[in-house]
């Protein structure tokens, strides 16, 4: 895990309080429910820089560095990996602010996802980006080591 505390981006794609219906019998959130609020993060990130509908065809290097609890505050970072032909990845981190302690963030997971945008017959399409200054097959060093 990385030496960080706290994340790189300062306003989160997804922030969500992880629920007891979210949770094992040991109190542990699921892994699935996270992954989940990480691809909607991603997908939200995505439509901001993409015209049209996206959908997700791969998460790379998912990695679980600590548990999140019943009343964490979950939070999801985005950042912009690659903007290829017909897809852009998304490197997605999520933190998390413990109940009793809501100053402290803790990088509890990361992944690298990738969605493909689409046309009206759901399938792929170029990508066509909106006013942002990135370009299609652009690659983003955000410093961090693969």
């Amino acid at each position: 895990m990385a030496d960080e505390t706290q994340p790189r981006a300062r306003i989160p794609s997804l922030r969500t309080i992880a629920m007891p219906a979210d949770a094992n019998p040991g109190g542990d959130i699921f892994g699935g429910w996270i992954m989940s609020q990480m691809d909607l993060a991603g997908a939200i990130h995505a439509s901001y820089r993409v015209v049209g509908r996206v959908v997700t065809v791969a998460v790379e290097s998912m990695k679980f560095h600590l548990p999140v609890y019943v009343g964490d505050q979950v939070s999801c970072f985005c950042d912009t990996r690659k903007i290829g032909t017909t897809s852009i990845s998304v490197h997605i981190e999520t933190w998390v602010r413990r109940r009793q302690q809501h100053q402290e963030y803790l990088k509890v997971t990361e992944a690298t996802y990738t969605y493909v945008s689409i046309g009206e017959n759901r399938q792929p399409v170029p990508v066509q980006l909106r006013e942002s200054g990135e370009k299609k097959g652009e690659e983003r060093n955000t410093g961090e080591q693969e």
